[in-house]
């Protein structure tokens, strides 16, 4: 959902091209979203408007009913085209596309159940087809890179190597190793999902947040052997940071939550109980921020760390695809236009 106060378009989309046309320019900046998706869509859209780019949004949660798409081959040519809900693109027109979020396909009631499955296959192999067709275009994040930067696991082992400070963390579907563990760290422990359901500005009753565990859950661990968790040592908070890492600029973000409904995930307090203030990072945790994307070979990330009572600096975790847009709003952070020049550089953009 759109912010309050925030409406929900504030550009024009170009028109719709005709059937056929040939692409008379590169140029097209595909964002890549979903139909509930406004403030940080049109931010990024306006700025790459403003550059020269044409923006077009791909709403990944209308395909296949409301957004057609075509991979055709032959001894010739490989080329795709994408039938928007304001226009047609073809992939030769395609310079760069911005992966804001991927959604299941939407099938509606328009499948016998027996098929549902075979058919939500076959949409998503079309759509991995769709997105190698693009392959060549400047991608933030490219694909495979988000993928593979998902995993927490992987997060945390390269964050230690690259030297950032981690809580102890263990993922496990084994009760008797989270007894332990809650041992081990005098009790202190928190548990979040290894992936996300959803990714939004707003609050949402899909998302799953980071809560504390009790005495009591130790006694009613017995789901976590068909859902294996992530459980970590709860670090003592000075306050939150939310760094949008865009192309090797840092925009800061803090927030303290203690004492409200938020004090354990920010995400649960209201914006009467804590708001953003624009904050920094040392050069030294900076410099491992850098690495750190480097190696999970990402242009762009939300990063989650705490900022202790001592001043240290503790890493969670980094999402290839996570929220930047309440930075942008309440801090008059430039993200979008960070993403707009990652996107379409000055050597892309026409004379």
């Amino acid at each position: 959902m759109a912010p309050a106060g925030v409406g929900a378009a504030v550009f024009s989309y170009p028109p719709f091209s005709a059937p056929g046309a040939v692409p008379s320019k590169r140029n097209v900046v595909l964002l890549a979203t979903h139909s509930g998706d406004h403030y940080t869509v049109d931010r990024l859209a306006s700025a790459l408007i403003h550059r020269g780019a044409d923006p077009v949004r791909l709403n990944t949660d209308r395909f296949p009913l409301g957004v057609a798409v075509s991979v055709e081959s032959d001894a010739r040519r490989h080329t795709i085209s994408i039938d928007c809900e304001r226009r047609r693109v073809d992939g030769r027109e395609v310079a760069a596309v911005w992966l804001r979020q991927l959604w299941e396909p939407d099938l509606g009631d328009a499948v016998d159940p027996q098929y549902r499955d075979a058919c939500l296959k076959e949409c998503r192999a079309t759509m991995r087809g769709l997105f190698d067709g693009l392959e060549g275009a400047r991608w933030v994040n490219p694909l495979p890179s988000v993928r593979q930067a998902g995993d927490k696991c992987r997060q945390l082992r390269i964050a230690r190597e690259v030297g950032l400070a981690i809580p102890a963390t263990i993922v496990t579907n084994d009760p008797d190793r989270v007894r332990r563990f809650y041992q081990e760290v005098n009790g202190r422990v928190v548990t979040k999902l290894l992936t996300p359901l959803v990714s939004s500005m707003e609050k949402t009753s899909g998302f799953l947040h980071t809560s504390e565990v009790s005495p009591d859950d130790l006694d009613v661990l017995d789901s976590l052997r068909v859902c294996p968790m992530v459980f970590q040592e709860r670090i003592e908070k000075r306050c939150e940071l939310r760094v949008a890492f865009v192309a090797g600029r840092l925009f800061v973000g803090a927030v303290d939550a203690s004492g409200t409904s938020g004090e354990i995930d920010w995400r649960l307090a209201t914006p009467d109980e804590c708001k953003w203030r624009r904050d920094e990072l040392p050069v030294s945790e900076a410099t491992r921020i850098a690495e750190l994307m480097r190696r999970l070979g990402l242009v762009y990330g939300a990063i989650d760390m705490i900022r202790t009572p001592a001043g240290e600096h503790v890493f969670l975790e980094v999402n290839p695809t996570g929220e930047w847009g309440m930075l942008e709003r309440d801090l008059d952070l430039p993200i979008s236009t960070a993403l707009a020049d990652a996107l379409w550089p000055i050597e892309d953009r026409p004379p």
